[in-house]
């Protein structure tokens, strides 16, 4: 288990030889070390462990990726994307953070506005005098 599971506990688990499917919605926070797969995960804070397998979209506060994750991320926090994560999706949030050796292919964007569309905020202060 990793460090990241001890100083931020869970209380929802999905265990390593577990598989979930389906929609789940939680108030806290769930460990994946086994499978998921879904239309959407919704809850305060995902861990996706080593050897945790997800396919579905995630909306949470804040996500740890350390396993494998097919489907986006919307976070209103923070993501943070561990050497031993592999993402195919696109990643929304206003803090990410990417340590050498993930791997990601996805779009990302980088606002603290969810409301308002970064492009469009952008190319209007671009554009001012």
């Amino acid at each position: 288990m990793s460090n990241i599971s001890r100083v931020e506990g869970t209380n929802s688990t999905i265990g390593k030889n577990s598989k979930f499917e389906g929609r789940f919605a939680i108030k806290g926070s769930i460990r994946i070390d086994g499978k998921f797969e879904g239309d959407v995960l919704i809850v305060d804070k995902v861990i996706i462990g080593p050897k945790g397998k997800v396919k579905t979209n995630i909306k949470a506060s804040s996500v740890v990726v350390e396993g494998i994750l097919i489907g986006n991320i919307e976070a209103q926090n923070r993501v943070l994307l561990l050497p031993t994560s592999k993402i195919l999706g696109d990643i929304k949030t206003p803090e990410l953070i990417i340590q050498n050796g993930t791997i990601l292919e996805g779009r990302c964007t980088i606002s603290h506005n969810s409301e308002e569309d970064a492009r469009k905020l952008i190319t209007s202060l671009y554009e001012e005098d």
